[in-house]
């Protein structure tokens, strides 16, 4: 699958410090923490990076003290020092723009929310469509994207896609009103909506006159029936 591919692409041995600080700010599970471990055990300054995470998992964190020849502190012994929002967000902003293309289509791919956020303004179209691969995306955020007008069509054509988002009443009305999307997406989306929003679409001058025609016909045909 390409997603497999991509998520066992990343050669932990050569990546950089920023990306490897990146994909442990948030990683939900241990297995990360252990790849980067195993293959970064003769590269002193990523198991420094581990050690003095606080969510780095004990297990890890004794074998890194071990590699290091250090003195091994638990979880709990490690004080997690909470930056406020603003300065996070710019410290991670800053480590993403030293990344090159590749790193950042790995980091979008395994990325946190935060992460995925500042990823979907990338320049590198490839980059942006990979984090809609990311399996931590969430409805609400694909509901978002749905409404973006400053998205690139690729992103809304894949969305439309995936059945499962297409499930999402949100994200089918987000395409319909959303001049990004291409009208031959758009349109025949039209008779998903309800009625009282078919009714509100005929009047809404913001969406394409094609779209509004074709809620005004289908409004037309269920007022007849």
């Amino acid at each position: 699958m390409e997603e497999n591919r991509a998520l066992l692409g990343i050669d932990f041995a050569a990546a950089s410090k920023e990306l490897i600080e990146l994909l442990i700010e948030d990683a939900l599970d241990t297995s990360t923490f252990k790849e980067i471990a195993k293959a970064s055990i003769n590269r002193p300054e990523i198991l420094t990076v581990l050690l003095e995470n606080p969510d780095t998992p004990d297990d890890v964190r004794l074998e890194v003290s071990r590699a290091l020849h250090v003195p091994v502190k638990t979880q709990k012994e490690i004080v997690k020092v909470k930056k406020p929002a603003e300065e996070h967000t710019q410290t991670i902003l800053q480590k993403i723009q030293k990344l090159s293309v590749s790193e950042r289509i790995h980091l979008a791919m395994r990325g946190g929310k935060e992460i995925r956020s500042i990823l979907l303004r990338d320049p590198n179209k490839e980059v942006v469509l990979t984090v809609l691969e990311n399996p931590k995306m969430t409805d609400t955020e694909i509901e978002l994207i749905a409404k973006s007008r400053s998205i690139a069509d690729e992103a809304l054509r894949k969305i439309t896609k995936k059945r499962e988002w297409m499930k999402n009443y949100g994200v089918i009305m987000s395409l319909v009103t959303n001049p990004k999307t291409p009208p031959g997406i758009a349109i025949p989306l039209v008779s998903e909506l309800k009625t009282r929003d078919l009714a509100i679409l005929e009047k809404n001058r913001n969406v394409v006159e094609g779209i509004r025609a074709a809620a005004k016909k289908l409004l037309r045909a269920r007022k007849a029936h």
